[in-house]
């Protein structure tokens, strides 16, 4: 099970919803994650007002958490304030803070995430911070009020994967206690497994699986391969080695000379 403040949940595959080809697709996609969480945008909810409240009866009768997301805001003053739109809009107090630094790859302005984070906590709402690999930022987040961390994998969208292997490593080992979840840039399930294979929480997936050639199979195929990464952590992995180790012993057996 994993708990995110207070919430107790099965899955550990969040679903973006932005970029389906149709409502039903995305319907189908989300019941073939089995997620319990997915993310919304504000932005796009409310871009037309009857679109909008369509789309929010569909989210409603799927059964799902709403993580509602501040995507394309760049200040802390816009952040906020989509925040505060969002928790009125889905009666919620979970936010996905985004406050975007760079146009071009999308990371995080870290300064400007810490600032509204410190904001958004102290006024009640249980913030997911998407941010950087960064131990510093990690620590200012946690400081701020944060329980949960969403670090980057690659940029949002780029299907690249796990960019930054002891970043994301180093990460894990010293907030062993904290939930993290990977956000943005995984691209096929296998960094999906990869992602938990590391000891992270869960992940998060939108363009990969809205953007496949056929999305209800390939969510059905992150689900499959988040299970697997998990239930493979949990075993116990072998340690990597620099050369070869027989697997059957040579002891016993026969010496021709």
């Amino acid at each position: 099970m994993l708990e995110l403040y207070g919430a107790t949940l099965r899955s550990r595959l969040l679903l973006g919803t932005a970029r389906y080809s149709s409502p039903a697709v995305l319907k189908e996609a989300v019941a073939a994650a089995r997620t319990e969480v997915v993310t919304v945008s504000l932005r796009r909810e409310a871009g037309a007002e009857r679109a909008g409240q369509g789309f929010w009866s569909l989210i409603r009768e799927l059964g799902v958490r709403v993580l509602p997301n501040t995507a394309g805001c760049h200040s802390v003053k816009e952040a906020v304030t989509t925040a505060h739109m969002a928790r009125e809009v889905f009666a919620t107090p979970w936010v996905k803070l985004e406050v975007i630094g760079e146009d071009d790859t999308l990371q995080p302005d870290v300064f400007g995430l810490a600032e509204a984070a410190r904001i958004l906590c102290g006024e009640g709402f249980e913030v997911f911070p998407y941010t950087t690999e960064d131990l510093v930022v990690a620590e200012r987040l946690l400081t701020a009020g944060c329980r949960v961390l969403m670090p980057w994998g690659a940029p949002i969208g780029s299907g690249r994967g796990l960019n930054n292997l002891f970043g994301l490593g180093a990460l894990r080992a010293h907030f062993p206690h904290v939930p993290l979840i990977i956000d943005a840039g995984l691209g096929v399930p296998s960094h999906a497994a990869h992602a938990m294979e590391l000891g992270f929480d869960a992940v998060l997936v939108n363009t990969a699986v809205a953007q496949a050639g056929d999305p209800v199979a390939m969510a059905a195929a992150f689900a499959q391969a988040v299970e697997a990464g998990y239930a493979a952590r949990a075993a116990g992995p072998i340690e990597p080695k620099d050369f070869g180790t027989p697997s059957t012993p040579v002891i016993g057996q026969a010496f021709l000379g």
